[in-house]
């Protein structure tokens, strides 16, 4: 089968396809044979070597997340999931392949009316705003930023937030186009990607998601309200400088709070009902999916690039 490979760190051109043996699946998991594999931020991350002190290697197949058909199932896995429609989690790899190998516990099928390229690009992107906002102690009413909203996470914190009563749903991003696409999904601001503009935006934010870590995460404390919490839920711009918590303790007297949030600390029932659950209003409409550009797996160096420039509104999404 066919598979992506980061042969290199760094840009996008460490990427390639190789040619793999079809995996077979060990006890208490199953084989996809993939229609539709999301491109995701951690993609991006890892590939660039920001990772690598967590032990990825060269030679790592990125890709989290998949759905396609079960095609085998390995020991101890009920066989009538043969012929299903999934969703699938990977880990950490092994997502970018013809086929793909999940542990059963991390499959999920797919709704009529779903498709496999919205699964993918809900999936994990609902869960982590979902439980991101949660983990925040966000409550109907309150004020949300999000900073960095134009990608998948993004999207659906801003739909989520706006579903969830928020008072204001403020977003950070690169264009007024942009600003007026997030605003259909829910966003009442728009701002630029510093925190500044959006006319009559709110002074303060009671709770700040943050998917951009980076160089510039401290100064978003300082548009928190007292008592406010920022949570960091991703780190696509990097991690933030070493000593970031000093400006935080700055303003001691506002009693702001930070968090970093991982969906891996969730338990995999409560996964499963609120991806259930997303799941069933995207199929309904309830909920927005976005994809940016479908692209061949083979492609998936141009689906980086068009990353890292910044381009992708949404999420780009590969098909074997």
């Amino acid at each position: 089968m066919k598979a992506v490979a980061i042969q290199a760190f760094g840009p996008p051109e460490g990427l390639a396809v190789i040619d793999l043996p079809v995996p077979a699946p060990a006890a208490g998991h199953v084989l996809i044979a993939n229609e539709a594999i999301g491109v995701g931020g951690s993609d991006a991350v890892i590939r660039r070597g920001t990772l690598a002190g967590y032990g990825f290697k060269e030679g790592h197949i990125p890709g989290s997340e998949v759905a396609g058909t079960v095609t085998a199932v390995g020991d101890g896995v009920d066989t009538s999931w043969i012929g299903q429609r999934v969703w699938a989690f990977t880990g950490v790899n092994g997502g970018y392949a013809e086929q793909a190998i999940a542990a059963v516990e991390e499959i999920l099928p797919l709704p009529a009316g779903l498709s496999a390229v919205d699964a993918v690009t809900l999936g994990s992107s609902g869960i982590v705003a979902h439980f991101g906002l949660s983990h925040a102690h966000f409550t109907p009413g309150e004020s949300v930023l999000v900073r960095g909203a134009a990608g998948g996470l993004g999207i659906m914190t801003v739909q989520l937030a706006a579903r969830g009563g928020a008072g204001a749903v403020a977003v950070t991003t690169s264009s007024a186009e942009r600003g007026d696409r997030l605003r259909k999904l829910g966003a009442t601001h728009v701002l630029d990607r510093s925190g500044e503009g959006g006319g009559d935006a709110p002074s303060g934010y009671d709770v700040i998601i943050d998917i951009i870590a980076g160089a510039d995460m401290p100064s978003f404390f300082a548009k928190l309200n007292p008592n406010g919490r920022m949570v960091a839920v991703g780190a696509v711009g990097g991690m933030p400088p070493e000593d970031f918590g000093m400006t935080m303790m700055a303003a001691f007297q506002k009693s702001m709070s930070f968090a970093a949030f991982s969906a891996a600390t969730v338990a995999e029932p409560d996964r499963r009902a609120v991806r259930t659950e997303q799941f069933a209003a995207a199929s309904r409409g309830e909920l927005r999916t976005v994809v940016h550009e479908l692209l061949p797996l083979e492609q998936a160096v141009l689906a980086h690039r068009k990353m890292d420039t910044g381009e992708v509104f949404g999420r780009i999404v590969l098909t074997p």
